[in-house]
């Protein structure tokens, strides 16, 4: 197996923003310039308002094959991974489904998801957030409106296609599909997986006025052909921004149509008790599911808990990433061509990892005396969890009682 060896965060290093903002002598190596070529831009982003998906996809694959900088002998492989696909079902039924892929990732992060949702009759469209899928440095150009921008059109193309429209998400993408079904009363439901609502700590906020005078929140060597090790400060400050929106939509809403949540309670990147009580407050459809993937039930009747606490299997607990997964997936299921062991742990564990000891599987940063952990990148209950996603899909929306959002907004308003 392959490893990919350095860290996968959503957010950047906090002690490392926090010693720049005390000390500005570091600025200056901020502000080198870079010659790897990972680090450099492209002359500007592809275009994403095609009059038609098919065109999207050709115009996005000529840009990526022009601007990739790639990792391995297979450009092919790593062109696929990061192009956006239409998945169309043997037997449609009327629905699709658009799905928007997170921060420093790659449509290739919903594969598996896709592929069973196409398996029930859905139309599946994936979309490339810009400055995505071709080299680090390009997360350097794109603005909010360009994330924001992508999701509305090719929501809409979507609609021309199909009689129902669902929208579904993965951290970062799942802030920008709930601010989109907020908006857009049209939307029939949403599917959510480790939604970045809030960050997991206050010093997050700090990235887009430091994103101002500081290129680069991290640069790690660029191993791993489905998403980037490395982060500009640019892409931190989008993603912040997106959560502030989403946050205030929610502080604003009732959301009664139906809604798939999926978090881990090993969560490293955001905060699940915000999510969990927008989840609680805000989404009122009583067939909603929350899945949570760890040990201590949520207070919402509508959650169904999964133990991570697998020691057969050498799983200690969920991660921000692993509910995408099947086990079966030849790249992040057990056994696949990448394992992460770039997991937070000791210097000397990691290379232990990468040596191919014996290895756990966790979130992030978790740590055991004696045990060496790699990241956990797959789910050991899809199968469980995409059935709950089915009958949520099956679910009308509620239409009464109707429910004033003014009852929302001050207990949610708390968390913020």
């Amino acid at each position: 197996m392959s490893t990919s060896t350095k860290k996968y965060r959503l957010c950047f290093s906090l002690s490392a923003l926090a010693f720049i903002l005390i000390y500005g002598a570091a600025l200056t190596g901020c502000k080198n310039t870079p010659t790897d070529p990972n680090y450099l831009t492209a002359d500007a982003l592809p275009d994403y308002n095609q009059a038609d998906f098919d065109t999207y996809l050709q115009e996005t694959q000529r840009w990526l094959r022009a601007n990739r900088v790639f990792n391995s002998a297979d450009e092919e492989k790593e062109i696929q991974a990061n192009l956006p696909y239409e998945i169309k079902p043997e037997n449609p039924n009327g629905q699709g489904v658009l799905l928007v892929h997170g921060l420093a990732d790659s449509p290739f992060s919903f594969i598996d998801i896709a592929k069973h949702l196409a398996q029930q009759g859905y139309l599946v469209r994936t979309v490339l957030l810009p400055g995505h899928g071709s080299k680090v440095g390009d997360l350097i150009l794109p603005t909010l409106a360009d994330w924001q921008g992508v999701v509305a059109h090719h929501t809409k193309l979507l609609k021309q296609d199909v009689d129902k429209v669902w929208l579904g998400g993965y951290s970062t993408g799942a802030n920008l599909v709930v601010s989109q079904a907020i908006r857009d009363d049209d939307i029939a439901g949403l599917l959510l997986f480790s939604p970045a609502f809030k960050p997991d700590s206050f010093m997050v906020s700090l990235a887009p006025v430091v994103s101002h005078f500081i290129t680069w929140a991290d640069r790690d060597p660029e191993d791993n052909y489905t998403r980037y090790n490395s982060l500009p400060m640019n892409a931190a400050s989008i993603y912040y921004k997106t959560s502030q929106i989403v946050r205030d939509d929610l502080a604003k809403a009732d959301y009664n149509k139906p809604v798939f949540m999926m978090m881990s309670e090993g969560e490293s990147v955001i905060d699940t008790k915000y999510a969990q009580n927008a989840f609680n407050q805000v989404m009122t459809n009583p067939s909603n599911k929350l899945v949570w993937a760890g040990e201590v039930q949520p207070v919402d009747p509508r959650a169904i808990s999964f133990s991570m606490d697998l020691p057969a299997q050498q799983i200690s607990n969920g991660s921000h990433l692993s509910l995408l997964f099947s086990p079966k997936n030849p790249v992040y299921g057990r056994g696949g061509e990448i394992m992460i062991c770039g997991n937070g742990q000791k210097a000397a564990d990691e290379a232990k990892c990468q040596a191919g000891e014996n290895v756990w599987y966790s979130a992030y940063g978790y740590q055991e005396p004696g045990k060496i952990h790699a990241r956990l990148t797959w789910n050991p209950y899809f199968t469980q969890s995409m059935s709950l996603l089915d009958k949520v899909m099956q679910q009308k929306t509620l239409q009464s009682p109707v429910i004033l959002a003014e009852q929302f907004i001050e207990p949610l308003t708390l968390h913020l």
